[in-house]
């Protein structure tokens, strides 16, 4: 597999770019998170006594898989609910903004559904969750996985997320994105990839972002995420959040992982040192796929 030229110019400035090209074509790990709301985790170990478990180190629920069987979605436990399959890294946006039971939640953009079931678990069912996306297929995998999961505490919608009009203690936006995180598990990303393809994509995150906000209560937690490694998605957005509100704060992220920098000085354009506080993950940085994260307070 060739990476086109530009795509090579434009990373190999803000990374370790053999690295990064290296960790982008290796097999990713097989990782799952042990639903608690029907099973505990030393349960399922014993369920799954033939295969090796290693802890992720950013959540206690999820662990890396080896065994006699790559196919797990196909295993018993699966298909209960007990555990679902879920890449590390796409783990840590629910345990930052760590919803509790009793509050009102938003998962803006929420299809098929590996957040929306870990927020649940996190809330112990209690409180509610809006599990928001716009096309019916997306619902369709979203309704299935939270009926296996034991899901009772979401309220399933079909809307354009700017037009939720609804108060929220927390938010979860996993913004749709380039995907330049996730090349690793689809090859097809680096053949769609174009320079330009940055321009309509964080024009919607920016509308995203800032409507989101508007929900949030005072004193609430939004998390904006995205499993894109590009700057023009990830910090630019957050930054024209803060240019646009006064009442916006970055909170930063403390995890047991190994992070890159924020990038603050994107092709010459200058960003608040504010978005250093963000987490940047590259996938040759803990072997996951590419992941971004900021945790933003509305005073």
């Amino acid at each position: 597999m060739e990476f086109k030229e530009k795509f090579v110019k434009k990373y190999a400035s803000l990374t370790d770019i053999d690295s990064f090209l290296e960790f982008s074509l290796k097999n990713i790990r097989k990782s799952i998170r042990v639903n608690t709301l029907k099973i505990s985790v030393n349960e399922l170990k014993k369920r799954l006594k033939d295969y090796k478990l290693t802890q992720i180190p950013w959540c206690k629920e999820g662990f890396f898989v080896e065994g006699p069987r790559t196919d797990l979605g196909n295993l018993k436990e699966h298909q209960l609910g007990y555990f679902y399959i879920q890449e590390a890294a796409s783990m840590i946006p629910p345990i930052v903004l760590d919803p509790k039971p009793g509050e009102i939640v938003l998962d803006a953009c929420a299809a098929p559904g590996s957040k929306t079931t870990q927020m649940a678990a996190l809330m112990q069912n209690r409180g509610v969750i809006i599990a928001n996306d716009i096309k019916p297929d997306r619902l369709t995998a979203l309704s299935t996985n939270l009926q296996r999961c034991g899901v009772s505490n979401a309220i399933l919608t079909k809307s354009w997320a700017e037009t939720i009009q609804l108060n929220f203690d927390k938010i979860l936006l996993d913004a749709p994105c380039s995907g330049t995180g996730t090349i690793r598990k689809s090859l097809k990303t680096i053949k769609i990839w174009n320079p330009n393809m940055y321009r309509k994509l964080s024009g919607v995150q920016k509308k995203l972002i800032c409507h989101c906000f508007d929900l949030l209560k005072r004193g609430g937690i939004m998390v904006y995420s995205t499993c894109s490694i590009s700057p023009e998605e990830n910090e630019e957005v957050v930054n024209f959040l803060l240019e646009n509100y006064n009442d916006a704060r970055l909170e930063r992220i403390n995890l047991n992982i190994k992070k890159s920098k924020a990038v603050i000085d994107n092709n010459g354009k200058k960003l608040s040192k504010e978005v250093e506080k963000c987490l940047r993950i590259w996938p040759q940085d803990n072997d996951t796929s590419g992941f971004f994260v900021a945790k933003i307070k509305k005073l």
